[in-house]
């Protein structure tokens, strides 16, 4: 994998800390909003008497952190998106030819409408998965562990809260990992069972009518397919409920968050 990456290394290393440099900016503007609370409207610093400088101040220093960030952001995504086409077009372009250089007996043993998933699908998934690294897990890991930062200094109760709570989102994220792991490889072969029950179908269209087998291979193909929407059902269900999942837990931290500071 690595002869594919290295070309565009440098571009995937510079989407990566273009979206650090969003995270940096996301997790700047609560210490700023709080200096404009703090020293300009409620004065804490100045015998309790407001700092209209403090505010504007405060307040261009937000805008350009914005500004930054959102330009971090969608730079990250230019070269994110450079990366990842480049590196599909690469592995795409070389599956072709090995593929072009099978003999009959591979082909047979892989399946035309296998090697189509392959060349197509499969590759995708790769570029996607390379994208969401560049992007949003990056994001994720840096904003996670950069927001426990930012409360342990605010608090140290604060921030052991939140690493009690870390176990819990992880454990949810492993589980549904596990639980959707098998459905990923069924759910590629179906994928596959459908592409080829396609080219048989358009290649052998001619004698399909001529035996009136319509009606067949419509049933043939409409199993086929409920079985793919199934599974695809199904990996969507265990995605959809993770997040509620760990927003939930989230939501328990706040609430214990501010039971504590209440004390």
């Amino acid at each position: 994998m690595w002869k594919y990456v290295k070309p565009y290394f440098k571009w995937a290393v510079l989407a990566s800390l273009l979206m650090v440099g969003e995270v940096l900016n996301d997790l700047i503007q609560p210490t700023l909003m709080s200096t404009i609370v703090d020293d300009g409207v409620l004065g804490i610093n100045n015998n309790n008497v407001g700092d209209i400088n403090v505010i504007i101040t405060v307040g261009l220093l937000m805008i350009i952190c914005t500004i930054l960030g959102g330009t971090s952001g969608s730079l990250n995504n230019a070269t994110a998106q450079y990366f990842t086409q480049n590196m599909g077009n690469d592995i795409r372009k070389d599956c072709f030819e090995n593929i072009m250089h099978f003999s009959f007996e591979q082909v047979d043993d892989f399946k035309t409408g296998s090697l189509i998933t392959r060349i197509t699908n499969d590759i995708t998934q790769v570029q996607l998965y390379a994208s969401v690294f560049c992007r949003s897990i990056i994001r994720n890991g840096f904003l996670m562990f950069g927001s426990m930062y930012c409360v342990f200094r605010l608090n140290h109760t604060f921030g052991f809260i939140m690493i009690a709570a870390f176990p819990f989102i992880l454990g949810t994220l492993l589980v549904c990992l596990y639980k959707a792991n098998p459905l990923f490889t069924r759910l590629q072969e179906q994928i596959d069972q459908i592409n080829n029950i396609m080219l048989e179908d358009i290649s052998g269209i001619r004698i399909i009518k001529a035996c009136v087998k319509e009606i067949y291979e419509k049933i043939h193909f409409k199993k086929a397919n409920e079985e793919l929407v199934h599974t695809q059902l199904s990996v969507l269900i265990i995605f959809a409920l993770m997040t509620p999942i760990m927003n939930i837990i989230m939501y328990i931290v706040v609430i214990v968050v501010l039971l504590v500071g209440n004390v």
